[in-house]
């Protein structure tokens, strides 16, 4: 598979989020969280910056949900991407 463009393809990564007391949110309070974190499965012809296998942060709003041989993947576009650890 292979994005065209300003492109990426990603696969959401379920975290869990403690707060500074240890205790876990709940999956309404996680849904609340603006940016999710995800890894690059594919980034688009266009883009320069992110590689395969990055680690990024991203508009939770933005992209759309894709079912490739059984998987789920989202598409977004590299505008979404916040952070690149």
């Amino acid at each position: 598979m292979k994005p065209i463009g300003k492109y990426i393809l990603i696969k959401k990564i379920k975290e869990e989020i403690k707060t500074e007391t240890g205790l876990l949110l709940s999956a309404s309070d996680v849904a609340d969280i603006r940016y999710k974190k995800a890894e690059v499965v594919a980034p688009g012809t266009k883009v320069e910056v992110i590689k395969n296998s990055d680690t990024i942060y991203y508009d939770s709003r933005a992209g759309h949900t894709m079912m490739v041989k059984g998987d789920t993947y989202t598409v977004i576009t590299e505008n979404d991407v916040v952070l690149v650890e």
